[in-house]
């Protein structure tokens, strides 16, 4: 039986096929009430400068001329062709938001420079990449976990570039790795449901046990580098996986595969990458449904849970040795695979999905008992029971739970969080607290980038990730009421993530440039959520008039009913509406929404 997915959009998804009717732009609304410019708006506009300029530094320093990275190329999970590709995290994010354009030609040279040099690097000893680390511009085979830190810049840059052919025939040809579309590729059984191992990618699935060497890569002296985890040499990189080896079958951690089905969907590639999307979450739905509640982390090669439906890397009961400390570990990483079941909730607007999670949360929850006179809940599972018990309730990705449904049911399990005491009234420090952290944090990293001695002779792939100045976390929260499930960690509860499209409230665009982001001179303050109403401040510190475009949604897929400014109501009925903002004049808006109520695209407001 099939996952009951309910229709809860507008339309529905047997309208949705149908072209929609164009319907009339409502009026703009004119903001002109004079404003002393709040020293959160100045902040705004001070950090995204910082990160501009921070940013530039950075590509100066560990970017080549032929835009490839200047570091020590190699293959692996440890510091491999993923750490790269992370180099310019958050960089699209900042120009979506209304960054510098720098911001995002650098990024997408360093995209192009980084896929011409890891295709040209080849392995000597790891077999699969003995013809490139790169095959067809994707990793010829590795975990999600690290393909979707790999895609962190790709998967967010249809927010600013939804028009380049590049990004998406990309898209479209990433996804196909997983659709069963691409016959060079046969990760994706379509009968079953499942992509066949841990280990895939554009040379297909790993379908037998593997190795320490195919995770850790080819011996090399490591001597000259600093090892970000601890290692002695590479001998500990061979320890570190020497229990990884039971990869055949399928994995949660492969359903964050999905947001490239969303991506190509909402860049307008079509219906069949929403399709494959959702009847692949739908079979890790049915299969936790038939499990008691718990999402399974081994499916077989039949497409059946199987009988240790807590096994597999990264699974339930996956508690490997740390050679460097001899102790067991735990990793267990399938509350990572949560980002694809808000994948589905973007392409459906149901957030069944996310109860989901819930339900989840409350079978473990419901194991929880005093031990040492203290109340905690179980995070492992394995043959004898749940295990690794810590204090308190079990909460993993309760922040995220309670920021789609909004259900005060949620709330306790989402923590205690300065943002969320922020919207709740109670913190209104927070804005301009948050902001000033961040830009102390772009001034250290700078410094530190500054004070850095080693060579590309002497530094891996992933020397820069911590060195990298683009910080957009105060930035999302406060101008989108938005989640930033990204490095550093979305939530105290959750670990960091890698590949997730930005999950916001609002998005902006500059109609006169033509370009996401606010407008020069423009800040945005969202103060309050709720399930239908969001509160946005919108200010013009500048002595020009500005007009920006306010959407619903990262992916527009929030419907905006009407708009309130000084008392009186208009109405939208929309996905976006337009403010004219004269100059150093700003106004607080209260928006009536229906949240999740269209299908998502990346298309900007004058496209549609």
């Amino acid at each position: 039986m099939r996952f009951n997915r309910r229709t809860v959009l507008a339309g529905g998804a047997a309208l949705a096929a149908a072209p929609a009717l164009a319907r009339p732009r409502p009026a703009p609304i004119a903001i002109s009430t004079p404003l002393v410019p709040p020293r959160w708006a100045l902040l705004q506009r001070r950090l995204l400068a910082a990160n501009a300029g921070a940013c530039e530094a950075f590509f100066a320093k560990y970017v080549g001329n032929d835009d490839e990275l200047l570091a020590f190329p190699r293959w692996g999970a440890n510091d491999g062709p993923d750490d790269a590709a992370e180099f310019t995290n958050d960089w699209v994010i900042l120009h979506a938001l209304g960054g510098s354009d720098r911001l995002l030609t650098l990024a997408q040279r360093f995209w192009e420079g980084h896929l011409r040099q890891y295709t040209r690097v080849r392995t000597r000893a790891v077999p699969i990449a003995r013809q490139g680390m790169y095959h067809r511009e994707f990793p010829v085979q590795m975990d999600w976990q690290h393909n979707a830190e790999g895609l962190t810049t790709f998967n967010v840059m249809g927010l600013s570039a939804p028009r380049d052919p590049r990004l998406i025939g990309r898209t479209r040809r990433y996804a196909d790795l997983y659709t069963g579309r691409d016959p060079s590729a046969s990760n994706y059984d379509p009968q079953r449901r499942i992509v066949r191992s841990l280990l895939n990618g554009s040379r297909g699935p790993m379908l037998r046990a593997a190795t320490p060497l195919d995770w850790a890569g080819d011996p090399f002296d490591a001597r000259p580098f600093h090892l970000e985890h601890g290692e002695d040499g590479y001998s500990q990189f061979l320890a570190h996986y020497a229990e990884y080896t039971d990869v055949v079958g399928d994995n949660p951690l492969n359903l964050q595969a999905t947001t490239l089905g969303l991506n190509a969907y909402a860049l307008g590639a079509g219906e069949r990458f929403r399709s494959w999307a959702l009847d692949y979450i739908d079979a890790w739905a049915e299969r936790a449904h038939a499990n008691g509640g718990i999402l399974p982390s081994k499916v077989g090669l039949d497409g059946r849970t199987a009988p240790d439906w807590w096994g597999g890397v990264y699974g339930w009961n996956f508690a490997p040795v740390v050679p460097q400390t001899g102790q067991r570990e735990s990793r267990n990483r399938v509350p990572r695979s949560i980002t694809a079941f808000f994948n589905a909730l973007l392409l459906t607007g149901d957030l069944d999905y996310l109860h989901l999670w819930r339900r989840q949360n409350a079978e473990i929850n419901a194991r929880a008992k005093m031990i040492d006179g203290r109340f905690s809940a179980p995070t492992m599972y394995g043959p004898d029971g749940w295990y690794d018990w810590k204090p308190g309730t079990y909460r993993a990705n309760g922040f995220e739970i309670w920021y789609a449904t909004q259900d005060p049911a949620d709330r306790a399990l989402a923590g205690e969080d300065p943002w969320i005491a922020f919207l709740e009234g109670t913190n209104p420090a927070f804005p301009e607290t948050a902001l000033e952290a961040d830009l102390a944090n772009v001034a250290d990293r700078e410094s530190r980038q500054r004070a850095d001695p080693t060579t590309p002779a002497t530094r891996l792939a992933d020397w820069t990730l911590d060195i990298n100045p683009a910080s957009a976390t105060a930035l999302v929260q406060t101008m989108t009421g938005g989640l930033h499930i990204a490095r550093p960690p979305w939530s105290k509860t959750s670990p960091p993530q890698g590949g997730v499209p930005l999950h916001c409230r609002l998005r902006y665009f500059d109609p006169a440039k033509r370009r996401a982001g606010v407008p020069d001179e423009v800040a945005a303050l969202v103060h309050g959520l709720g399930d239908r109403a969001t509160e946005v401040t919108l200010v013009n510190i500048g002595a020009a008039p500005r007009t920006v475009i306010v959407q619903g949604g990262s992916y527009a897929e929030h419907r905006i009913d009407s708009v309130e400014v000084n008392g009186r109501a208009q109405p939208v009925g929309g996905r976006d509406f337009t403010v004219h903002l004269a100059p150093r004049s700003g106004a607080r808006l209260k928006l009536a929404m229906n949240r999740y109520a269209n299908r998502p695209t990346l298309s900007f407001p004058w496209d549609r």
